[in-house]
């Protein structure tokens, strides 16, 4: 067995949860500033700077999923 055979790590699950909901809250900063860049980006389409702060906060919103992964990667079957 290889390790793309195991998918199912509730261990790692598990440890992971108070994590992924600090990286929740850290998503919900994230929409709020993607809607903020959304709404600058209409009022002035060439700031290149407000495209960057929109890719950040599309990171950010993700920021649950990826500790999630990251997590549950770590921990054995």
């Amino acid at each position: 067995m290889g390790d793309g055979d195991c998918e199912c790590r509730p261990l790692g699950f598990l440890l992971g949860l108070p994590f992924a909901l600090l990286a929740f809250l850290v998503s919900l900063v994230g929409i709020l500033v993607w809607i903020v860049g959304i709404l600058l980006s209409c009022i002035c389409p060439c700031c290149i700077c407000v495209t960057v702060l929109v890719e950040v906060a599309l990171e950010l919103i993700k920021a649950p999923l990826h500790v999630m992964k990251w997590f549950t990667s770590q921990i054995p079957c």
